[in-house]
């Protein structure tokens, strides 16, 4: 093949070892493989202005590659709790057409780092108290400091009050 370009054989056929070359957007089939995210998933970003598309002639989506770095970002941010809210607001301070830097990455998630800490501590609280109610039952006791504090739902009569 040193005569031949490395893209075509002798026959005239595409190489298929050959590199092919990079596109600059990805379609939506492509983002939701090579993210691990469902089409669904991105549409529902999309309407919430996580991410953005393009559109071709055809009414496809386009997304500009670093689309994907947004996308693990939102992954991550939502696998550790994080609203919609907080990521949509952390995006907003990111620069438009870009791909996320380490740098960018390690400011939002140190600006993430309160409200973790919050979210841990309650779950510590939780944890310690589960098992003091878990056999209550009517969770309007006046010791039940999980859903009814101060017994706030007793003082309302007899029965259940909520539904969970």
């Amino acid at each position: 093949m040193s005569s031949e370009s490395a893209e075509t054989t002798s026959e005239g056929t595409a190489d298929a070892t050959a590199p092919r070359p990079i596109a600059k957007e990805l379609t939506m089939g492509e983002l939701s493989s090579r993210s691990g995210v469902a089409p669904s998933a991105l549409r529902f970003y999309e309407r919430e202005g996580l991410i953005r598309s393009s559109r071709t002639s055809g009414n496809q989506r386009r997304y500009r590659r670093d689309t994907l770095r947004r996308v693990a970002v939102i992954r991550t941010a939502q696998n550790v709790g994080l609203s919609l809210n907080a990521i949509r607001e952390a995006f907003a301070t990111l620069p438009e057409g870009r791909t996320p830097t380490r740098e960018d990455w390690a400011r939002l998630a140190s600006s993430w780092q309160p409200e973790l800490e919050t979210r841990i501590n309650r779950l510590v609280v939780l944890q310690q108290r589960l098992t003091e109610c878990i056999g209550c039952g009517c969770l309007s006791l006046t010791h039940c400091l999980l859903s009814n504090p101060n017994d706030v739902l007793g003082r309302q009569g007899p029965g259940a009050r909520r539904l969970f």
